[in-house]
């Protein structure tokens, strides 16, 4: 088990969010592939973002209410370049679109790569 912060935060474009939003739940490729959708803390969420979508300015930073998420979210390591003894929370089940208390824009700075999430931000 890892920290519990206030908010947990999702990572994805925002078609995919117009895509969640029609059905009513963010069924990412993940879901299937890992059994899980990969979640972050405000403080760690540019280290996935760097990874997976440096360069991309149309990623957004969904804001959860953990009480609503409905599936089980586990605090398990992410990728051996992350910091050492670092977690990341995983929901193992759909994102409910209703768990979502606010959608911000996540753009990466002109050198391609995203600043972590400023205090500002929150």
């Amino acid at each position: 088990m890892g920290p519990t912060p206030r908010e947990l935060l999702h990572l994805c474009t925002s078609d995919e969010w117009d895509a969640a939003t029609a059905v009513g739940e963010r069924r990412p490729p993940s879901l299937d592939d890992q059994g899980f959708v990969h979640l972050s803390a405000p403080e760690q969420v540019h280290l996935p973002a760097n990874r997976l979508y440096a360069g991309k300015h149309d990623m957004v930073v969904l804001r959860l209410d953990q009480r609503l998420l409905g599936d089980p979210v586990r605090w398990e390591p992410g990728v051996p370049t992350d910091p050492e003894s670092m977690t990341f929370p995983h929901l193992y089940g759909p994102l409910p679109v209703a768990a979502v208390t606010s959608v911000t824009p996540y753009v990466p700075g002109p050198d391609g790569r995203f600043a972590p999430w400023a205090q500002s931000e929150r």
